[in-house]
């Protein structure tokens, strides 16, 4: 083999950074997740200050963000190593494996809120369909006009997402009544099912049909090239060495969680503000890594990574969270409210048939962004109504 015949993964470990200087910002996470573990009890008993409770809530912000976009870079270095559809469905994974751990510690830490998993939910779906969709929607055909992504992959994750949203979270709101037997029969049977259907899912997406969720072959570049224009500046290196960083960067945002937690419920209780708000900022912070990582791959014209991104946190925000805070609510007790108000079940009913009509042809232009955004905006005024 000449000099210049290089296996095509190599291309992407070409003078790699050092360990230290590429994971310089796995330090700050850690060590505020070990002082929040020594001295966060004393820091949090001064939320009345103003100054201190902002300062608080800003490192916490930070320092969980850090973590997450670690999370997201060592799983799309996963995503490299492994290919399609695994890429995605790794970076789907980690994303809404913190999206479950922060609901999760957010339910069973301070004063228990029996909406705040719903709302994360809700948020997540509402940030991803319209704003993180729109978003991408909008930069991928302003630049390039029209783009193209396989149709049979994104009506999978639609027909996921209908019955999904319909049994994790419009059903509640009409059978919350019955006796206390009848109440964990119908928990159980959600669990169940959805986790069920989740797992046919995955099937079909990684061993049945993945060519569904690949680019379409007249948009298809080749990976070495579609790769190295997306992630040029990662350091490539070997898989078990990603799967402790992406644990290493998970740890800090299960602890901070909870103390994040304390903040958001300190706050919306002092400004007035509604519950659901917390939920959005929890959404906000969970999804930015990887809506980074979809609006990129839109405007790189890989209009299928993007998808792929987007319908799969909002099918994977159901069907993981669901059945994981039923589960918590069972076993510990906690009160939950999976049901949406009749005003959000609007709005979730016509985000799906708009992201139906989306995907009716498999091209997109610059007018389904903005249809997208101007729901999203919609959501964002309907969260201060009383």
């Amino acid at each position: 083999m000449s000099v210049v015949d290089v296996p095509n993964e190599s291309a992407h470990e070409v003078a790699p950074k050092g360990i230290a200087r590429s994971e310089v910002l796995l330090l700050p996470g850690l060590a505020s997740g070990i002082l929040f573990l020594v001295f966060g009890k004393s820091w949090l008993s001064n939320l009345a200050n103003p100054w201190c409770a902002l300062v608080l809530f800003g490192v916490l912000i930070a320092a969980i963000l850090t973590s997450a976009f670690g999370v997201v870079r060592h799983a799309d270095c996963l995503a490299i190593k492994l290919g399609e559809p695994y890429g995605t469905l790794i970076l789907t994974l980690s994303v809404i494996g913190m999206e479950v751990l922060m609901v999760s510690a957010m339910m069973l830490s301070g004063t228990p809120d029996p909406a705040m998993a719903r709302d994360t939910m809700f948020a997540v779906v509402m940030i991803v369909l319209n704003g993180l969709l729109g978003i991408a929607l909008l930069a991928g055909a302003w630049r390039h006009r029209e783009q193209q992504y396989n149709l049979q992959g994104a009506v999978s994750f639609l027909a996921m997402l209908v019955p999904l949203s319909a049994t994790g979270m419009i059903l509640p709101y009409y059978t919350s009544t019955g006796t206390p037997f009848l109440i964990k029969l119908r928990a159980t049977a959600l669990i169940v099912t959805t986790v069920g259907l989740y797992g046919v899912f995955l099937a079909i997406q990684t061993f049945r049909h993945p060519e569904h969720f690949d680019e379409p072959a007249k948009a298809k570049l080749s990976d070495e090239a579609a790769e190295a224009s997306e992630h040029h500046h990662f350091a490539i290196r070997s898989l078990p060495f990603h799967v402790a960083c992406l644990i290493l960067y998970l740890l800090p945002v299960v602890v901070l969680s909870k103390k994040l937690a304390v903040v958001l419920e300190y706050g919306a209780d002092r400004l007035g503000a509604p519950q659901a708000l917390s939920g959005t900022i929890v959404a906000i912070l969970i999804l930015c890594p990887e809506g980074v990582s979809g609006i990129r791959a839109a405007l790189g014209n890989r209009m299928q990574r993007s998808v792929n991104l987007i319908f799969g946190s909002a099918v994977s925000t159901i069907a993981l969270t669901v059945p994981a805070v039923v589960a918590i609510s069972l076993f510990t007790g906690v009160q939950l409210e999976l049901g949406l108000t009749p005003v959000n079940q609007v709005l979730l009913s016509v985000t799906l048939l708009v992201s139906i009509l989306t995907c009716a042809t498999g091209r997109t232009n610059v007018l389904n962004g903005f249809v997208h955004l101007v729901l999203f905006v919609t959501y964002m005024l309907l969260i201060f109504e009383k």
